[in-house]
């Protein structure tokens, strides 16, 4: 009988039982995601302002999809502003001038910040209806997802090994392969844990994301950080407990299906001369290519990426490089003149906008109240690289530790503020003890996790060949520490420390100010000073508290985060 197989399919074999299981899996993702869409696109904004949130468990799956499409839809963002934002700062001394010093902003601006200006934007842009809310929701998650993702892809593109550019130089390729050969691959394994910690930082945020208040505008979207705000205003603990189940049940699930096998894959990427010694792959991994429909979708899938990515888009570079070719001081003059012409005008309209309600003793008051913040933030970071540098090198140097902690840390880094307030808001008025002292450790919960997922990256991506001739030259104690492991680390640990720095102020909006039911406690802090005019709606004072943060922000980083990394750039790239 005459073979009729058509030739692409010739030598496979149908779909086998792991397609069944993976189309399973493929399916119900769909399904939530139509789900989502269905309640979301033509919905009007009143229904949900007149729809109270239910704390009855069985809507919590519900509003566990809803909050994971919106973070999604804010990762998906994050990622295109990274390799936009980040690839341009690193590529372009000139444009690095202004694009890193604006970063150091952004990452700075709290939540509240954000909200207050970009929910009526977001609103007036769709008028009635709930996708404005929605949209405004997931444009605060993405400010709490994009900067350290930024921060850890600049940190990759500004510490790529010379040899692997000179190799990149030899072979001609252009602009844009180069970036996908060579700049995207060697950043992966510190991107995929930044990543991680993207999604932990947004769900920190996500009652202030889903349960807005600005003014006369409120409204509360569907989802977990709804309810758990719900919860929180009607002391009702089962639904806290709840929720927090809840919560790790989804991350769980997108870290077994969506972060493990990625981890697993990225460690492909690590720069070394020798084999390492393979770890287990993860279920899904091991799922995925065992499939035959799937595999063979994703290596067509593949081909057609692979042939773009080596598309010969912009000029080659050329096979020499002439180093002591001095930029023109002539531009670098202009362009040092457009930017301070930039930065007057920012002032001089900021100035504009808050003198006509503020006076100066309200710039004094905004000034004492950064400095309480910063000394809790000083405090705080060192807290946090005292206790989480040691255990991310041990976590990271170890394949089956990382495994382990993983989810666990993933969990810990998402567990929202707001979630503490009860047991500490009744142990500070129990026992009588200082706000101002004892609310500062909830400002830890959102530092410490950026310094110990980029530690644990760094530890991960150390070469295995260095890790070689570490142990036959038997460096052990604190010489390894101080030639070996801290300058192999240091680039991954700045990044994480740089972007702790920002979020911890970020946090101080939650940490300064804790409620439970009738009972407020606040702490004297900028944090505190920013979350109070947000609720009342005085525009001008959140300006001002915003721009002070920024301020303070913005010296801090100059005057020590920047240097040091300059000098981590300088002296521990490898190659």
């Amino acid at each position: 009988m005459k073979n009729f197989t058509p030739p692409a399919l010739a030598g496979q074999r149908v779909p086998n039982r792991w397609d069944g299981v993976a189309m399973v899996l493929v399916m119900g993702v769909l399904l939530g995601v139509i789900s989502v869409g269905r309640h979301t696109i033509s919905t009007p904004i009143a229904a949900i302002q007149g729809t109270p949130i239910h704390l009855d468990p069985s809507y919590l799956p519900g509003y566990a999809l809803r909050t994971a499409a919106r973070m999604f839809a804010a990762l998906f963002v994050s990622l295109l502003f990274t390799f936009t934002y980040a690839t341009l700062a690193a590529k372009s001394r000139r444009a690095g001038l202004l694009l890193i010093p604006i970063l150091d902003i952004l990452q700075s601006v709290p939540i509240l910040g954000f909200l207050s200006f970009t929910v009526v934007f977001f609103l007036g842009l769709f008028p009635g209806q709930e996708m404005g809310a929605e949209f405004a929701s997931v444009f605060v998650i993405f400010t709490s997802q994009a900067w350290n993702m930024a921060f850890s892809f600049y940190q990759s593109l500004t510490t790529l090994p010379a040899d692997l550019q000179e190799a990149a130089r030899s072979f001609r390729l252009s602009p844009w392969q180069k970036f996908w050969r060579l700049d995207v691959p060697f950043a992966m394994p510190g991107l995929v844990w930044n990543t991680m910690l993207s999604m932990s930082g947004g769900w920190f945020f996500v009652v202030a994301s889903e349960a807005v208040t600005v003014g006369n505008t409120t409204f509360a979207l569907p989802g977990i950080g709804s309810y758990v705000a719900t919860a929180l205003d009607q002391r009702n603990l089962r639904a806290i407990f709840y929720a927090i189940l809840a919560m790790l049940v989804v991350i769980l699930l997108y870290d077994q299906l969506i972060f493990r096998p990625l981890v697993a894959w990225s460690g492909k990427f690590r720069f070394e001369t020798t084999a390492s010694v393979s770890a287990p792959e993860p279920w899904m991994l091991k799922l995925l290519r065992r499939t035959q429909l799937f595999r063979n979708l994703g290596e067509a899938v593949g081909a057609v990426f692979g042939s773009v990515f080596r598309l010969r888009l912009g000029r080659s570079a050329a096979a020499q490089v002439d180093e002591n070719r001095a930029p023109s001081k002539l531009i670098d003059r202009l362009w040092y003149a457009v930017i301070a012409v930039l930065a007057l005008y920012a002032g001089w309209q900021v100035v504009s906008f808050v003198s006509t309600t503020l006076h100066w003793h309200d710039l004094g008051t905004a000034m004492l109240m950064g400095a309480y913040t910063m000394i809790r933030v000083i405090v705080l970071m060192v807290i946090a690289a005292l206790i989480w540098v040691p255990i991310g090198v041990w976590i990271g140097l170890r394949p089956k530790a990382t495994r382990i902690a993983q989810p666990i840390a993933q969990f810990l880094a998402a567990f929202p503020a707001n979630l503490l307030f009860p047991p500490v808001v009744v142990a500070i008025v129990y026992f009588h003890v200082s706000a101002n002292i004892w609310l500062t450790p909830l400002m830890l919960i959102g530092t410490q996790w950026y310094i110990l997922f980029n530690v644990i990256a760094g530890a991960a991506a150390f070469p295995g060949d260095m890790k070689e001739a570490v142990a036959n030259f038997r460096v052990r104690g604190w010489l390894w520490w101080r030639k070996v492991m801290i300058p192999g680390i240091l680039p991954y640990f700045i990044t994480g420390a740089i972007t702790a720095s920002g979020g911890a102020w970020n946090a101080s909006i939650v940490a300064e100010v804790a409620s439970w039911g009738k009972t407020n406690l606040m702490a004297q802090g900028l944090g505190a000073y920013i979350a109070e005019a947000t609720a009342d709606g005085n525009t001008p004072r959140i300006v001002l508290g915003v721009v002070v943060m920024s301020g303070f922000v913005v010296i801090f980083n100059r005057l020590l985060w920047r240097p040091l990394y300059a000098y981590a750039t300088r002296r521990t790239t490898l190659g």
